[in-house]
């Protein structure tokens, strides 16, 4: 597995990250613990160091998950996780990124992860009563503190992004991004190579969908989050396989899976870009990593744009409570 370097931070980590969240929550049930660890030490033994969490995910449930899986290999690894929401009784109540909450997650994460330092720590979304020179400061006075590394931003605009790094260099940026939402490239990525800072996009394979796995029968689970998300609603995914079926198409000749492709674009878009697709099965996760091997020529990528750009994709990203939350 080739490695990366996330900006200038001095960050540097697998080509590929892996992401946890689905092993716990927002893809239907929790598996068992000892095939979500099984899947996590399958993506080490196959040269994944990078590793992403967050106190939401189950909540709770997904950093301790984390925690056992990588305790034996914490040294060769580096994990996320994330701050900035406040949970009572297995309910999220909202954002909060005071920075008593700040440091309360940070303690309570340290002791789920089993570890003693934090290699990149998000803010998960921007809280617009708190200040991001506040937040940055006090991940600030954790860093100086040895417990974490790194911090990161999540689903954040571009005029926060430029505060908080004026306080706190910022090493990542975590949003969505992949053939089918590329809103990233009109004003994050410019920012992003400016300050030298690092791009991990989650939902790189769309949330499951450019896998070609999902059309407008597939049955979502009723925990399952993406029943909540316009572009998921039956008829949206039904006017959206037209993109799907090219994807497939274009695969096929170059001897690849649809997924392998999506990644490979998403590589060649940038050197300091990684992302951390997920999944809960080990043929998926062998499929993915297949696509560090894959190399786009520049024909290749200009007829990938041409054909994202000549087809029109159907449904928001998000409903309007959750768009609020994106772009602070």
């Amino acid at each position: 597995m080739e490695t990366r370097a996330l900006g200038r931070s001095g960050l540097e980590v697998s080509a590929l990250g892996f992401g946890c969240m689905g092993l716990s929550s927002g893809y239907g049930p929790a598996i068992p613990d000892d095939e979500g660890i099984g899947v996590i030490r399958a993506a080490v033994d196959a040269g994944v160091t990078f590793f992403d969490t967050a106190e939401v995910y189950g909540p709770f449930t997904n950093e301790a998950l984390v925690g056992e899986a990588l305790a034996p290999v914490r040294d060769r690894v580096v994990i996320a996780t994330k701050f900035g929401f406040r949970i009572e009784n297995g309910r999220n109540l909202g954002v909060d990124s005071r920075p008593a909450r700040i440091r309360e997650v940070a303690e309570a994460s340290l002791r789920r992860l089993r570890t003693d330092r934090i290699d990149l720590f998000y803010q998960h979304r921007v809280d617009p009563e708190v200040p991001i020179e506040d937040v940055a400061g006090t991940v600030n006075d954790l860093v100086r503190e040895g417990k974490i590394r790194h911090f990161g931003l999540s689903e954040a605009g571009v005029q926060t992004i430029r505060r908080a790094h004026a306080v706190q260099p910022v090493a990542a940026l975590q949003n969505e991004y992949s053939l089918w939402w590329r809103e990233p490239e009109r004003e994050v990525l410019p920012v992003l190579e400016e300050l030298g800072i690092g791009f991990v996009p989650f939902s790189p394979l769309g949330r499951g969908y450019l896998t070609g796995a999902i059309d407008d029968t597939t049955a979502f689970d009723a925990s399952d989050f993406r029943r909540q998300l316009p572009r998921f609603t039956p008829e949206n995914r039904k006017a959206n396989l037209e993109f799907v079926g090219w994807l497939k198409r274009f695969a096929e000749v170059r001897r690849a899976t649809p997924a392998q492709v999506a990644l490979a674009w998403l590589l060649a878009q940038e050197p300091w870009i990684v992302p951390i697709p997920g999944t809960t099965k080990q043929h998926r996760l062998e499929e993915n990593l297949g696509a560090v091997a894959i190399e786009l020529t520049a024909g290749d990528l200009d007829e990938i744009d041409r054909a994202a750009a000549a087809i029109e994709l159907h449904g928001a990203r998000y409903p309007d409570d959750l768009q609020k939350m994106v772009g602070r």
